[in-house]
C-alpha cells in the first residue's frame, strides 16, 4: 500500500498519476506549467552559475591558483547535485520551481522523488540542450511532460 505524503492531498488515487490528463489532479495542476517552467529554469541557471562560480574562486584561493590546471567545468557538478539535492528533498522543487509554484512527482504514484531520480532529470534536461528539438515533446504531449520527465519517470505540477 502506498504512503501519501501531507502535501500530496491533491492526488487521491493510489495509481496517482497514471494516465494522460491525470485524472488523480485537480483541474488547475498542468495549466501554466510550460511557462512556469521556462521561467523556473532561467532562475536556476543563474542559481547554479553563482554557485558554481563561488565554488570555482574558492577552490583558485584555497590552492593559490593551482587548481586552474586541472579543475574540471563545476557547472555540470553544481547542477547534479543541486538539483538532486533541492528536488529530493522536503520542497520537492528547486528554488527556481518553487519560486514560479512547480513541484516534481514521480509519475506512478506521484510521491516524493528520490535523489537519483532527481539527478538523473537534471543530466537528461541538459543533455536535451544538446538536441534542443527534443523540448519540443512537451508540445503534442497530452501532460504537457517533456521527454526528459518521461524517460525519468517524473511529472511536474503546479504546486495547488
Amino acid at each position: 500500500m502506498l504512503r501519501e505524503l501531507p502535501a500530496m492531498a491533491h492526488i487521491t488515487t493510489p495509481r496517482g498519476l497514471a494516465s494522460a490528463g491525470r485524472a488523480g489532479l485537480p483541474a488547475g495542476a498542468l495549466d501554466g506549467v510550460r511557462r512556469r517552467r521556462i521561467a523556473a529554469v532561467a532562475l536556476d541557471i543563474v542559481v547554479v552559475s553563482i554557485l558554481a562560480f563561488a565554488l570555482w574562486l574558492a577552490l583558485l584561493v584555497l590552492t593559490f591558483g593551482l587548481s586552474l590546471a586541472i579543475l574540471p567545468p563545476l557547472f555540470p557538478f553544481v547542477a547534479f547535485f543541486y538539483n538532486g539535492l533541492t528536488v529530493s528533498g522536503p520542497s520537492l522543487a528547486t528554488p527556481g520551481m518553487r519560486l514560479c509554484g512547480l513541484e516534481l512527482r514521480t509519475d506512478g504514484a506521484g510521491a516524493r522523488v528520490p535523489f537519483i531520480v532527481a539527478a538523473l532529470h537534471a543530466v537528461l534536461f541538459y543533455f536535451s540542450w544538446t538536441v534542443p528539438p527534443i523540448l519540443l515533446v512537451s508540445l503534442i504531449a497530452r501532460d504537457k511532460r517533456c521527454l526528459h520527465d518521461m524517460l525519468s519517470g517524473v511529472i511536474v505540477v503546479r504546486r495547488l
